[in-house]
């Protein structure tokens, strides 16, 4: 599981909104910076599954030190660090262009508080099939896309387009057609807050006529590979 907004998502099935164990067993819990958006649940997944929140490591040591999260449940690593959660799956950190508050209602004051949250980061994760998923997390254009490709070789890549947060459609687009050139890949963070206004058919659009292949999702909605 991957940035957790349920609870708190406009979109979340009825299902997941109101209980968190309805979406059965976790292994793996990551979070990639500390939007409300992004890290949503993850504390209460963590605490619910007795299983390790891996994020940024600025990001964690605030939620461990406020009392958010059991310090035995955090666990701090950074980019181009790699983790071994579970036997057989590897995820490496790598960069994202992005930024990370946390806000945290003081249960002691009633009143709202920012905490700086390290850096955000995307993550690279390998299965244990050599099948390897690249979560962008949110982000801007950078260079380095090009060579976090190269090295990493990811099999689908998860790319935010919904723009004034993150990537546009068309910036995605540039990105995967010109930098990273994928197999597969699914847009993600786009319609669902009226600030994020690019589209899926825009970002088909701008990918018209490649070969890399798109697959739309919606929530609650399963895929293999």
């Amino acid at each position: 599981m991957t940035d957790p907004w349920i609870t708190g998502g406009p979109k979340t099935p009825p299902m997941y909104k109101t209980d968190l164990a309805a979406i059965g067993p976790i292994d793996v819990l990551l979070v990639t910076h500390a939007h409300v958006d992004h890290i949503g649940d993850a504390p209460a997944v963590a605490k619910a599954n007795n299983i390790k929140l891996y994020g940024p490591a600025d990001m964690v040591t605030p939620l461990t030190t406020l009392g958010i999260l059991p310090a035995d449940l955090g666990r701090r690593f950074n980019k181009t660090g790699r983790v071994n959660p579970v036997p057989g799956i590897a995820v490496t950190a790598v960069q994202a262009e992005h930024s990370s508050l946390l806000v945290w209602k003081n249960p002691a004051t009633e009143k709202m508080e920012s905490h700086p949250a390290g850096e955000p980061m995307g993550y690279i994760i390998e299965l244990e099939n050599g099948f390897k998923i690249w979560h962008m997390g949110d982000t801007g254009l950078f260079s380095d896309m090009k060579f976090i490709s190269e090295h990493y070789k990811p099999d689908l890549v998860m790319v935010p387009i919904g723009g004034n947060f993150t990537m546009a459609p068309d910036d995605a687009a540039f990105a995967l057609r010109t930098w990273i050139k994928p197999k597969m890949v699914i847009p993600m963070h786009y319609n669902s807050n009226p600030m994020t206004k690019g589209t899926l058919a825009e970002f088909q659009a701008a990918m018209k006529g490649g070969n890399i292949k798109i697959i739309p999702m919606t929530e609650g909605e399963t895929v293999q590979f």
